[in-house]
């Protein structure tokens, strides 16, 4: 028996990160000890290489639009461990927490001593505390982030009522695969038998091609951004994206989201698209008020998220190559006039020399290579190695927050600093600027 929130979380942190052999075997083990939660649970589940999160925050805010209550699964937290269980945006308390652990554990326990390969990985404990805690606590829907590719990843234990792709890239390459296609084929494992799939910007045709072979063998309908749904129009002014979206089923002009970027629209577009599926489901009625709504009252921290003024101090989780690509974007495309500072840090397993490259291509930028401090078993990229090798314009500040006070020090008004790289940096940040 775990006595405090503080053990329960130690305990989580402390079980392992992968095992040798991918399977949902083990997972499905312990749900079935647990009475099977993830059957009692009406869901959503999305994967994808970026847009997940904002997917999912989408979708929350469509739903509680319209009065719904809505739980959400999500990774990483930003603040607080609680987070990644939430019901209406706010993350179940300490004592529920701690109430979870204690009735996943005995179960875990049992699998440790008689299977072979040992029992839950830290993700598998977390996963099986949110289908307990919304088995138990219902809620209208639950929509249920991937961790970790799709295919094996311990949420893929549920039938949805829809799936949800957002993007494919580059990122995890080790566990994932090399090439798209090989990345596309773990997205795609989230794709169940008639359960209908909405795909977002998947640029690449041979990603696309393996996503739509896996629909189709899964007797799977599938809507496709630019095929089935796109969006039209799209112009920032105010801190925010006004856009209009276009599908068969609907139009709606002139959407307004204060999440910035194209990526953003398409994201919102994407949600939109699932949201539209879900309720033809349900057989509910749609109205447009409701989704305008929705998207404009949509917020999610560290995605160009604002946390500071004069200097503007914006913060961005880009955490991976493709994500950097689509944040160089909206920099040179909606502030072409200003001066960028931009802070970074990354861990090392991430392509950061890359992402360093691509920041480099933002005009009159000056960047601050830096470090945070990592989670457990994850290291900090060795930027202080970099500095001969990239532009006379970038420097290494050991410490983030130096780092970030120099960056804010030298900067004048309508210049612009942003603070990128890891979710985990972006997070150290946030929690120190924002009261």
């Amino acid at each position: 028996m775990i006595e405090t929130y503080e053990a329960a979380v130690s305990y989580i942190h402390n079980r392992g990160q992968f095992k040798k052999i991918p399977t949902l075997q083990r997972m499905q083990k312990l749900l079935a000890l647990l009475d099977s939660p993830q059957d009692k649970i009406n869901a959503i589940h999305v994967a994808g290489t970026n847009g997940k999160g904002s997917t999912v925050a989408y979708l929350r805010n469509l739903f509680q639009a319209e009065g719904k209550t809505v739980g959400t699964f999500t990774s990483p937290f930003l603040i607080t461990f609680n987070e990644r269980i939430s019901v209406n945006g706010n993350p179940i308390s300490d004592a529920t927490i701690l109430e979870l652990v204690n009735q996943v554990k005995p179960k875990a326990d049992h699998l440790d001593a008689t299977l072979a390969e040992g029992g839950p990985t830290e993700f598998e404990i977390i996963t099986a505390m949110m289908f307990v805690y919304f088995a138990q606590n219902p809620v209208d829907v639950v929509l249920i982030e991937v961790g970790l590719g799709g295919l094996w990843d311990s949420t893929n234990v549920v039938k949805p009522q829809v799936s949800v792709i957002t993007t494919i890239g580059y990122d995890h390459m080790r566990i994932l695969g090399n090439t798209l296609s090989e990345i596309a084929q773990q997205k795609a494992g989230i794709i169940k038998q008639t359960v209908p799939v909405v795909i977002g910007n998947v640029s690449d045709a041979a990603a696309l091609k393996v996503i739509l072979n896996t629909a189709n063998k899964n007797h799977a309908d599938s809507l496709i951004f630019n095929r089935d749904f796109k969006v039209e129009n799209i112009k920032q002014f105010n801190w925010e994206e006004h856009f209009n979206y276009c599908s068969e089923q609907l139009n709606i002009n002139d959407l307004s989201t204060t999440l910035l970027g194209d990526y953003q629209a398409q994201n919102a577009a994407t949600a939109i698209t699932a949201y539209l599926v879900y309720k033809q489901l349900a057989h509910e009625l749609i109205n447009t008020s409701i989704i305008k709504q929705g998207i404009l009252q949509t917020t999610w921290p560290g995605r160009f998220e604002r946390i500071h003024n004069n200097p503007t101090v914006v913060i961005d989780g880009a955490h991976n190559v493709p994500a950097v690509t689509e944040l160089v974007t909206t920099l040179k495309k909606q502030f072409n006039h200003q001066k960028f500072r931009i802070v970074f840090a990354a861990l090392a397993d991430k392509q950061y020399q890359k992402m360093i490259e691509l920041l480099l291509t933002v005009p009159d930028v000056e960047i601050y290579l830096t470090t945070f401090g990592t989670p457990h078993n994850r290291q900090n990229a060795d930027m202080s190695k970099l500095i001969d090798l990239t532009h006379p314009q970038v420097r290494f500040i050991q410490n983030w927050s130096a780092a970030l006070k120099t960056a804010m020090n030298h900067s004048k008004n309508g210049d612009l600093v942003l603070v990128t790289g890891s979710l985990y940096f972006i997070s150290d940040v946030r929690r120190a600027v924002v009261k």
